[in-house]
């Protein structure tokens, strides 16, 4: 799946040349953490986070008043305080890659462009609601289990099979192999059924080893 599923396509966004109080009213008033500046034509040249309207902020301590406060904020533009080097992805990005930029360089979010223009944006509690989504963690009465495999070919298969035999509607699977599985590998299943217990049992008369992670009645 690419980001332009999950991404936001109405960005705020400011220009080059707002005011830092109107930047600061923008992200009070929206609650957002993260404003892209856009020139005119729509071409992404820099991205202001929360961080940076703090940082520029006269310390709590300064001997200055109100007025001159006020002043001397009054000549400092977007274009100042907003970063330059901006990490962007395109439309067509798959999701796991934007997460594998966002995850090492603690970026909240993530500029979506193309021809670099700005076309949307993709930031932390999209991902968040990705992966609830793909793990089917709002489908209410669901089971999950988690079942040790070994690391070989159809044993993945195999299982999904006979949690359908049993009555076993299939709703996520999760079912990463990492350097780290030794021979196994761990199989995280949800799945709908009218009795979770026939299923839960079937699967333990066959063999498998597995643990009961959300009950039928959990929502």
């Amino acid at each position: 799946m690419f980001v332009e599923r999950i991404m936001t396509r109405d960005v705020l966004h400011v220009a080059p040349d707002a005011t830092f109080a109107q930047v600061s009213e923008i992200m009070r008033l929206k609650k957002v953490r993260h404003l892209p500046v856009v020139e005119a034509d729509g071409r992404l040249v820099g991205i202001i986070s929360h961080r940076d309207v703090q940082r520029a902020q006269p310390s709590t301590i300064t001997t200055l008043d109100v007025g001159e406060v006020k002043y001397l904020l009054s000549k400092v533009s977007a274009a100042d305080i907003m970063h330059k080097k901006v990490i962007t992805c395109a439309p067509s990005t798959l999701i796991e890659e934007a997460a594998r930029l966002m995850r090492p360089n603690k970026l909240g979010c993530l500029p979506v462009v193309e021809n670099d223009r700005l076309v949307g944006i993709v930031t932390s509690v999209d991902l968040l609601d990705f992966f609830l989504d793909i793990t089917g963690c709002w489908v209410e009465g669901s089971t999950r289990i988690t079942v040790s495999l070994p690391d070989q070919t159809g044993q993945l298969a195999a299982l999904l099979a006979t949690v359908s035999a049993h009555g076993g509607y299939i709703v996520s699977v999760v079912s990463p192999r990492t350097p780290q599985s030794e021979g196994k590998r761990i199989a995280m299943i949800r799945f709908d059924a009218d009795d979770a217990e026939r299923v839960i049992t079937g699967l333990r008369e066959a063999g498998y080893e597995l643990s009961v992670d959300i009950t039928a009645s959990a929502k």
